[in-house]
């Protein structure tokens, strides 16, 4: 076994795919815009980040406090707010053709500018992470206005992806599944999480991301944490260890969990790890189009119930993925969404004993016309490293 693994090859397509055109980007944006209509809302107001990227392709790369705000409004042509430095940036965007670019300067207030692209009194949905300084001058200039976050207002709106995106969360899906085979190969016992995870990251860039979210390694007791951050924890034989890793490719995410041991588990550790195995096969096989988010949660934590370590499940079955690692929709008692073919997301039991150790087991599924397709596709049996 080799103490530093290398990316041994190029997963899924060699090349990249396709870009989005303005066209798909309009499409996006007049969906949004209907999508408000319907949820009585007088449009949405779109902040720096995930989803300015889905709706635009425009990127901003340094956030400050200078207004960048998309209007989407119903009947209206899209408008994106920017600063004048910043505007050559947004109009090389892919999705430029598709709307009208506002710029404004330094000394004159932006919120005036935006202002007249309003409803007055209208209620608007806004990106979850717009700054709160930008909706207060919104809320000077407008009193009468008011605002709820996207993900209350209007949760599904980048849930159901396309042929394309779907084509994208493939790719980083099997680069995820690559990283996972290649770590087999490297030495655990005597190394650090630490050293774990760089390898993880190093193993995810040198398979097409371009972006690293996260590398949980929780050995022994740390695995009972779910989203333990690695440490300096010294991996010895014997540890149960939860690999919980991924990130962007071509702009959408991976992510995908797998428990290995060291050296040979004992029975207990076995049995642990098939009631989770047990309980993410069932929460696979729950997925359908029409059932709904909460029986996928419940499908995976009955098995866990039923084998006595109910307590030990301690978080939601699954989240959507997509432009961002974790969005709507959630798997979690009391969502009643139902699924719709396209939809994308993680399916992800878990048992954590507190003091001793944890196993999880991930995949991200998505929804297709007549059940489910796995993207994530390595063997979730209990694997031994050395």
């Amino acid at each position: 076994m080799s103490s530093t693994p290398a990316a041994s090859g190029t997963p899924a397509t060699a090349t990249a795919p396709a870009p989005f055109t303005a066209g798909d980007y309009r499409a996006r944006m007049a969906r949004a815009a209907d999508a408000a209509a319907e949820a009585g809302l007088a449009g949405l107001l779109v902040a720096p980040g995930p989803d300015l990227v889905y709706f635009t392709g425009y990127r901003v790369t340094a956030e400050t406090e200078r207004l960048t705000l998309l209007v989407l409004a119903p009947g209206r042509d899209p408008v994106l707010v920017v600063p004048a430095l910043e505007a050559p940036d947004a109009a090389r965007s892919a999705g430029a053709p598709a709307l009208t670019l506002r710029d404004w300067t330094d000394g004159t207030d932006p919120y005036a500018v935006t202002a007249p692209l309003l409803d007055a009194r209208g209620r608007f949905g806004v990106s979850d992470n717009a700054w709160a300084m930008h909706l207060l001058g919104l809320q000077r200039q407008l009193p009468d206005s008011a605002y709820t976050a996207l993900t209350e207002a209007l949760p599904m709106l980048r849930a159901v992806k396309d042929a394309r995106e779907l084509e994208r969360l493939a790719a980083a899906g099997a680069a995820a599944d690559a990283a996972y085979r290649e770590i087999l190969r490297v030495r655990f016992a005597g190394r650090k999480e630490t050293d774990i995870a760089a390898d993880l990251s190093a193993l995810l860039l040198g398979f097409g991301h371009s972006q690293v979210d996260f590398t949980v390694v929780g050995s022994g007791p740390n695995g009972a944490d779910p989203h333990h951050e690695a440490g300096d924890r010294t991996i010895v034989h014997g540890d149960m260890v939860v690999l919980d890793f991924g990130g962007l490719k071509h702009g959408y995410g991976s992510d995908t969990t797998r428990t290995v041991h060291v050296g040979e588990p004992t029975a207990e550790e076995r049995r642990v790890h098939d009631v989770v195995r047990e309980a993410q096969r069932a929460g696979v096989a729950a997925v359908r189009p029409g059932a709904t988010c909460q029986e996928v949660d419940r499908a995976a934590r009955a098995v866990i119930a039923d084998a006595g370590y109910g307590e030990y499940f301690i978080h939601r079955t699954g989240h959507g993925i997509g432009v961002t690692t974790h969005e709507p929709p959630y798997m979690i008692e009391g969502e009643e969404q139902p699924l719709v073919p396209g939809m994308c997301f993680s399916v992800e039991p878990g048992i954590y004993l507190p003091g001793r150790f944890g196993v999880r087991i991930e995949d991200i599924v998505t929804v297709t016309g007549d059940g489910v397709r796995r993207l994530n596709t390595t063997p979730r049996e209990l694997a031994l490293v050395d």
